[in-house]
């Protein structure tokens, strides 16, 4: 599995951005610390990638990414201290506000009005069985409907459902989800493997389980 192209201009988020919501904050002009610049070079791209992945929504995405890093970099001394690093922060801070973005704009019902809760996952969940279906095109060729396996992804706990979005839909291999999740690269795995496992069973189908290929 290959890391994203960093040609994808169109996940890119600059800096200028968050750097002039801050100085409005503040009201003069503010320096991003070194350490808080570099964090954002390494990790606003895959942020912003899940969040438009989630909420299927390429300009809500950056307005939740902008809003998160602005979090960040106001509390950046603070952030840097928290149980599992900043990595582990950002990534609960940004699960956070994608889940709030959702619940405050909820998905149209087929009547046209929007009075019913969104379905957090059903963006994301189309282009996991798609890419789910690419990747295990040999082991799920008996599928007869993607259905199934929609369901079966659907219902994936958080976490597995996060390493099957960010591994198969967005392209990271283990190493760098878990620097984004802020968690080590064996748990990756291990999530992958029991996501894997859970479909199968789901679907009632025999797979081979073993973890797949990844090119690191």
């Amino acid at each position: 599995m290959t890391a994203p192209e960093d040609s994808d201009a169109h996940n890119t988020l600059p800096t200028a951005y968050v750097l002039e919501d801050l100085t409005a904050l503040h009201g003069i002009h503010y320096e991003m610390p070194t350490t808080l610049a570099a964090f954002f070079r390494m990790y606003a791209r895959p942020h912003l990638r899940y969040a438009a992945t989630v909420l299927g929504d390429k300009e809500a995405a950056k307005t939740v990414v902008r809003r998160l890093y602005t979090h960040l970099a106001l509390n950046w001394a603070v952030v840097l201290l928290e149980d599992g690093g900043p990595q582990a922060y950002a990534w609960r801070a940004l699960k956070m506000r994608v889940e709030s973005h959702l619940r405050m704009n909820p998905a149209p019902t087929a009547d046209g009005r929007s009075t019913a809760p969104a379905n957090t996952r059903t963006t994301a969940v189309h282009q996991a069985v798609r890419a789910t279906l690419d990747t295990m095109r040999e082991q799920l060729a008996a599928l007869e409907s993607p259905l199934g396996l929609y369901t079966a992804i659907a219902a994936l706990p958080e976490r597995q459902f996060d390493v099957i979005i960010l591994h198969y839909v967005l392209g990271y291999p283990s190493k760098q989800v878990a620097n984004i999740m802020g968690i080590n690269a064996d748990t990756v795995r291990n999530h992958r493997r029991q996501a894997r496992r859970r479909i199968a069973t789901r679907l009632g189908l025999d797979l081979d389980l073993g973890d797949d290929e990844e090119k690191e």
